[in-house]
């Protein structure tokens, strides 16, 4: 072959040459793929980086916006909500486009940022739903439509209100299991902050909602747009503490038909008498309260379970007249004191009259010093019937007015009870229910006080609870320590024999409250000291709590320490939160709950 030839030994070097030529194309192209995929990465990151920063901006001014829109609602100025409302709503809607490009989900898709940007557009979509499906409705609710006119509530108007809360309650419960559901272990600080700030944000307005549509739904059926019904409202009084407030003491029959309400018969537990034998009760109610709960109207609530009270004394009142309501409804007079301030004085004829701040004091102990039995029993039937017919007929500030029955019911100061049971599922779970659920979310460690004394000597008590979280166990549990205080203002002397009662303690002006501290569902009570030495206490069960008992004794101007340790159930203690249920007193508890970090 002519021309020039290639040796053996050259061909391989040629080869080896080509192939590293090849490579170093390879690698060029390679390296160009990267510099563009880089390049991009780059752009997106820092697209998704401006779109960040939009949303940011975005979602705090709709924060500001909503503080703002919260204020205008509570102070009534409606014309300025709606311009703020409209405001927000842009916001809310510009943060929601901010996070809905395809650069932005992209980045939801990357190993370390993708979470985080997952829960901003979580919020985003959030605060969007509410802006532009809850907050509308809520603000152009007409609330006086939940409050009666002239004694009678407008019951075709109620029913329309009701279908725009349900509607309402179900893009704000939509929304709140949307956000419940997002991660937040891997989240960064600032994410993972404002995503535990909305849900505990939504939590609120959740119940606020729930509540605002049970209520629109029930009211007209319980008002008798179906048929007429009649209730029972019964005063507890705090004076003679019992675990739901107070001793079922004056009552008054309530009927409604069509809307319309008025006040019947009127009546006090004493004269509804003695049961013998008594009314049959549940083993664990026996075994902790004895046969008392069904002998006395007086001590069905002895239990903290309203319904189990509730439904007794409607048991007894039955037996005794022949007639059976529809439900029982509790209040005492702090509730009157905190409805007063709304309507202003309102004057009981023959009597004196009832001022907001000083009602308390007039009904739980001027009365008991000042007059007698017989003369008690006119004053608080006249009291009611006064109070009954200023709520019902004067005019007042309907969000002023929902206002304070909002509070009342948070601290468990107004109860119902409804006879009817699909009525009586949709109250369950709400605090009007006064239920001692079996089941609970946040272990919640209960305190209850029964006198013990036969007296009116819970006027003058003073309580305080702390409780502190303990830390983790390996079996899922955690220790809570209870720390209670009780506190006697009494006087050592000039008390009347209407306050003095049977003074059951020995020294007539010495208090005894038998304490029961309920264990957080499924959990137990480890330890109980009185005063830093460990006493013998009554124990039992009560709807999957265990119960400790102790015998508190104080002096006038002395002060008692109860410390009680419990075991949490296997749910909800990972969270390191805790909760405490009370039994209202006239005077308000001093309360601390020390929570504790989260179980890993």
């Amino acid at each position: 072959m002519s021309g020039v030839g290639v040796s053996e030994t050259e061909q391989p070097r040629r080869r080896g040459r080509r192939s590293r030529r090849r490579a170093r194309a390879r690698a060029r192209r390679a390296l160009l793929a990267g510099l563009v995929v880089g390049s991009l990465a780059l752009l997106s990151a820092g697209w998704v980086g401006f779109r960040g920063w939009q949303a940011r901006t975005h979602l705090l001014n709709a924060a500001t916006l909503a503080q703002q829109l919260s204020s205008e609602v509570v102070g009534a100025d409606t014309e300025r909500a709606q311009r703020t409302l409209s405001a927000l709503q842009v916001q809310a809607g510009a943060a929601r486009d901010a996070t809905d490009d395809l650069g932005w989900r992209a980045g939801q898709h990357t190993p370390f940022a993708g979470d985080d940007l997952t829960a901003v557009r979580q919020i985003a979509v959030a605060i969007d739903d509410l802006a532009r499906e809850a907050f509308p409705t809520l603000l152009r609710t007409d609330l006086s439509t939940l409050l009666p006119g002239k004694g009678r509530l407008d019951v075709p108007r109620l029913k329309a209100v009701a279908a725009e809360l349900t509607a309402t309650d179900q893009v704000v419960q939509r929304t709140h299991a949307r956000l419940a559901a997002v991660p937040t272990d891997a989240l960064v600080a600032p994410v993972r902050d404002a995503v535990a700030e909305l849900r505990k944000q939504l939590d609120q307005l959740a119940t606020l909602t729930r509540a605002a549509d049970g209520a629109a739904r029930l009211l007209p059926p319980l008002l008798g747009a179906a048929g007429p019904r009649s209730y029972l409202m019964v005063s507890q009084n705090p004076a003679e503490l019992r675990a739901t407030g107070g001793m079922f003491g004056a009552y008054a029959v309530i009927e409604a038909k069509d809307g319309q309400l008025r006040m019947g018969i009127q009546g006090t537990s004493a004269q509804l008498g003695l049961f013998d034998p008594p009314l049959k009760l549940k083993p664990e109610i026996r075994n902790l309260y004895t046969d008392l709960p069904g002998m006395y109207p007086a001590d069905v609530n002895l239990t903290p379970h309203f319904p189990t009270a509730a439904a007794l004394f409607r048991q007894m009142y039955r037996e005794r007249t022949g007639d059976t309501v529809d439900g029982v409804l509790a209040v005492d007079p702090v509730v009157l004191s905190y409805l007063l301030k709304v309507t202003g004085p309102v004057p009981v004829p023959g009597h004196t009259t009832l001022v907001g701040d000083k009602a308390v004091r007039t009904l739980l102990s001027d009365a008991y010093q000042r007059m007698d039995a017989v003369e008690q029993d006119e004053f608080f039937a006249a009291s009611a019937t006064a109070a009954f017919d200023t709520f019902f007929t004067r005019e007042v500030d309907p969000r002023a007015y929902l206002s304070v029955l909002d509070r009342a019911i948070t601290e468990r100061r107004v109860l119902f009870w409804s006879a009817h049971p699909e009525e009586q599922r949709v109250i369950e779970g709400n605090r009007l229910a006064g239920s001692l659920p079996e089941k609970e979310d946040v272990p919640t460690v209960g305190v209850f006080l029964n006198d013990g004394s036969g007296a009116k000597l819970g006027y003058y008590l003073r309580p305080a609870a702390t409780l502190t979280v303990g830390g983790c166990r390996p079996d899922g549990r955690r220790e809570l320590r209870l720390r209670f205080t009780l506190h006697s203002t009494a006087p050592k002397r000039g008390l009347s024999t209407s306050v003095l009662g049977l003074g059951l303690a020995g020294d007539p002006y010495t208090a005894r409250t038998l304490v029961s501290v309920h264990s957080p569902a499924g959990g137990a009570v480890l330890r109980t000291r009185l005063d830093g030495t460990e006493v013998p206490v009554g124990s039992g069960t009560e709807r999957r709590r265990q119960v400790v008992v102790a015998n508190v004794e104080v002096r006038p101007g002395a002060t008692r320490t109860l410390e009680v340790d419990v075991l949490t159930g296997r749910t909800g203690s990972a969270t390191g939160d805790a909760d405490l249920w009370l039994t209202p007193t006239a005077t308000p508890w001093t309360t601390h709950i020390d929570p504790a970090p989260h179980c890993d």
